[in-house]
């Protein structure tokens, strides 16, 4: 029960590493809204929101802590990776901008919304942002997405920024980069093209994609005070790409 009493806010919510990580908080104790923009029933509340919209970023806050009393935990999962988000030289600026609203400025909107109630609690511990950055944020991908791959850098450099600004004031705030995750957003992006697919894999050591519940742990541990001294930090969870020059055939 490492979040016994504690109220979590989950955007992305209805499936993969959302869902898997809303799943983990519940059997932890903790209270959890799910929040995505289909229409799902993960959580004790299950709320539906475009998080790219400010008044509805706003109204659903309001109403977790209406309804729940208070929160503690945001989860900043939401986001896309459409396959028109291509090399530089074949991707549309709308492409461009929809990617940057889904995966930045929606985790701009959370974080900005989010954190003044978790600045509303009591305690030397007042609550816990994670950010789903990605592995992308921190090298190069072997297939080019080019706005998915900026959008997560700039999730990282948000994270850095407001882990250091809130760290006095209790609030951690942390980038989860998780490595290429077997979630149905992947095996969409790759169904049509298992050459783009070998050619992540062969990069990864440990030899396979991760799953949504090893991300879903790594959640856990930043979200409970089992991580009390980390904050502004860049949580790879990538099983070894970041460390690896080259990989064993």
């Amino acid at each position: 029960m490492r979040l016994e009493g504690k109220v979590c806010v989950v955007t992305g919510a209805a499936g993969g590493i959302g869902r898997a990580t809303a799943e983990v908080f519940a059997r932890e104790g903790a209270r959890v809204a799910g929040v995505d923009l289909r229409e799902h029933s993960v959580g004790e509340l299950s709320l539906q929101a475009d998080v790219t919209d400010e008044p509805a970023v706003e109204h659903l806050y309001r109403r977790v802590r209406d309804e729940l009393g208070r929160i503690d935990v945001l989860f900043n999962n939401a986001g896309i990776s459409p396959n028109d988000d291509a090399s530089v030289l074949d991707t549309t600026l709308e492409a461009w901008e929809r990617v940057q609203s889904a995966n930045l400025r929606s985790v701009f909107l959370c974080c900005k919304h989010g954190i003044p109630h978790l600045l509303d609690n009591d305690g030397p511990h007042r609550g816990s942002v994670i950010n789903t950055a990605s592995f992308v944020a921190v090298l190069g991908a072997a297939t080019s997405q080019i706005s998915y791959t900026a959008s997560k850098g700039g999730v990282l450099a948000l994270s850095r920024e407001l882990g250091v600004e809130f760290a006095k004031r209790g609030v951690r705030v942390n980038a989860l980069c998780p490595g290429p995750i077997d979630t149905p957003l992947l095996r969409e992006l790759y169904a049509k093209d298992p050459e783009a697919a070998a050619r992540r894999l062969v990069h990864v050591p440990m030899g396979r994609f991760g799953q949504a519940e090893e991300i879903a742990s790594a959640v856990l541990f930043l979200a409970s005070e089992e991580s009390s001294f980390i904050t502004a930090s860049t949580f790879l969870v990538d099983g070894g790409i970041s460390g690896a020059y080259t990989t064993p055939l």
